[in-house]
C-alpha cells in the first residue's frame, strides 16, 4: 500500500512502523516549501513514503490532514511554517485519533520545529524517524476550541501580526522585531485582569499578555526562556503599559530573552488562566488571528495530547530550565466543566 512500505537492501518490501503522510504548504516560506519539495519527495522516498500532498490554498492543510487519518496514516509530517504546522495538529487533537505530528521547517517561524529539535537541515532525519515507532509526548494549549503548540497571545503581538503582510522583504526574527518597532507608537494598550485559582491580578493596562507553552514564538524569540512542553504547565507573560521609549527597551530585552528583569513584566507558570477584557478581543494562536467569543476567556494546559517526532537528540530544552526567583509558580485546579 502506498506511503506504508519500505524496500530493504535485498529488494524485498517490508512494512513500515508508521503510516506516513507528508503535507507540504508550497507557499511558506514564502515559496521556500515548493523549493524544498524535490528534496523533500527524495528524503522520504528513500524510507519508502510515497504519499506526499501540497496544499493550494489557504487552510488547504487541514483537510489534508483530515483526509490522512480518515486513510488510516499514523504519522503526518507538515513542511511549512507554525501556522501551517498548527493548523495539522489541531485536526489530529480534534479527531482524537492520536496520529503523531512531525515537521520539516520551510516558514517565517518555525518555532515549533525549534522544540522538537527538527529545525536545520532536517528533512533525512525526520524522514528517517517518521517511519520508525515513537511515543515522545508534549503537551498543547487550549483556547476556547482552538489548541495551540507554542503560545496564544492579547494585545500588542496581535497588532504586530496584522501588519505582518504589509513586510515582504525580511524573513524570521527579523520580520517580527520590523514590525513590532512600527507598532510601538500606534498600540493603545488593553486593560486585562488575569487569574488562576490562587491569584487574581487587578484590572490594569496591558502592552501585551502572551501565554506559551513552548519558550519561542515569533521566530526564535525567547518570550518565555523557562517554558517546557512536558510540565503540565503554561507560563503567563503579561507586560503593563509603558511609555514608547520603555516599550523599545522591553522590547530589545524580549528578543535576547532578558526581559523578565524588567519591573513591568510579571511572569507566572499555572495550569490555566482565566483573562477577562472589557469586550470580545482579538487574539493569535500560534500565529494565526482568532475572534474570542466572550469577553472572559479560557486558556487552559493539555498535558501530553500530542505525540510527535523528534529529532535525534529528543526535544530541545531552554538554555535556562530553572525558574527566577521573581517568577510564582501555581497550581491551578482544574475548572468544573472541563
Amino acid at each position: 500500500m502506498e506511503g506504508c512500505t519500505r524496500r530493504r537492501r535485498d529488494g524485498r518490501i517490508t512494512p513500515l512502523s508508521e503510516r506516513v503522510c507528508v503535507i507540504v504548504n508550497p507557499a511558506s516560506g514564502p515559496g521556500r516549501g515548493a523549493t524544498m519539495l524535490p528534496a523533500i519527495r527524495s528524503a522520504f522516498a528513500a524510507y519508502g513514503v510515497t504519499e506526499v500532498r501540497l496544499t493550494r490554498e489557504w487552510r488547504d492543510e487541514r483537510k489534508l490532514a483530515a483526509d490522512a487519518i480518515a486513510h488510516g496514516f499514523t504519522t503526518i509530517v507538515a513542511v511549512g511554517g507554525d501556522g501551517t504546522t498548527a493548523n495539522i495538529a489541531n485536526v489530529i487533537l480534534h479527531s482524537e485519533s492520536d496520529a503523531r505530528l512531525g515537521v520539516i521547517p520551510a516558514g517565517t517561524g518555525n518555532d515549533f520545529a525549534m522544540v522538537l529539535g527538527t529545525d536545520g537541515n532536517s528533512m533525512e532525519m525526520v524522514a528517517r524517524r517518521a517511519v520508525q515507532s515513537g511515543d515522545s509526548r508534549v503537551d498543547v494549549g487550549r483556547i476556547e476550541d482552538t489548541f495551540f503548540l507554542n503560545s496564544c497571545g492579547f494585545g500588542f503581538d496581535v497588532a504586530v501580526l496584522q501588519g505582518l503582510g504589509q513586510v515582504r522583504w525580511l524573513r524570521g526574527k527579523a520580520v517580527y522585531l520590523y514590525t513590532a518597532l512600527t507598532q510601538l507608537f500606534r498600540f493603545r494598550g488593553l486593560h486585562v485582569t488575569v487569574e488562576t485559582t490562587l491569584v487574581s491580578r487587578r484590572r490594569s493596562l496591558h502592552m501585551m499578555l502572551l501565554i506559551a507553552n513552548g519558550p519561542w514564538f515569533g521566530g526564535g524569540i525567547p518570550i518565555a526562556p523557562t517554558a517546557l512542553v512536558t510540565d503540565g504547565e503554561l507560563d503567563a507573560i503579561a507586560v503593563h503599559d509603558v511609555s514608547a521609549f520603555r516599550r523599545l527597551l522591553i522590547l530589545v530585552a524580549v528578543a535576547r530573552g532578558r526581559h523578565p528583569r524588567y519591573a513591568e513584566v510579571h511572569i507566572e507558570r499555572a495550569a490555566g488562566f482565566t483573562v477577562a477584557f472589557d469586550a470580545m478581543p482579538m487574539y493569535e494562536a500560534d500565529g494565526e488571528i482568532h475572534q474570542a467569543k466572550s469577553a472572559s476567556v479560557l486558556v487552559r494546559c493539555i498535558p501530553g495530547a500530542l505525540r510527535v517526532v523528534t529529532g535525534d537528540a529528543g526535544l530541545r530544552a531552554p538554555r535556562t530550565p530553572s525558574i527566577p526567583a521573581k517568577k510564582r509558580r501555581v497550581k491551578f485546579a482544574p475548572h468544573p466543566n472541563w
